[in-house]
């Protein structure tokens, strides 16, 4: 299957993040707590989530920007 494929390629190209640093509480919502940490901790240059609203400040912070997998896929095709 061609999804099969994809996230077998996505996980060919991730690597492992080890937190180094807490940066807690920076959202609102402490769920979204260790992906924020994971994106910073990995020097991440985007956080791609359905749930802009809620990493738009903290991300800005770090200077991580936030996108829309649609967004995401976009880029791909472009």
């Amino acid at each position: 299957m061609e999804l099969d494929r994809l996230l077998s390629g996505f996980a060919a190209l991730a690597e492992p993040v080890e937190l180094h640093f807490l940066w807690r509480p920076q959202l609102g919502d402490p769920k979204d707590e260790m992906v924020l940490e994971t994106a910073v901790n990995g020097r991440a240059e985007a956080l791609v989530t359905h749930n802009r609203r809620d990493f738009v400040a903290a991300a800005a912070r770090f200077n991580i920007q936030i996108m829309s997998p649609a967004e995401l896929l976009e880029g791909f095709r472009a």
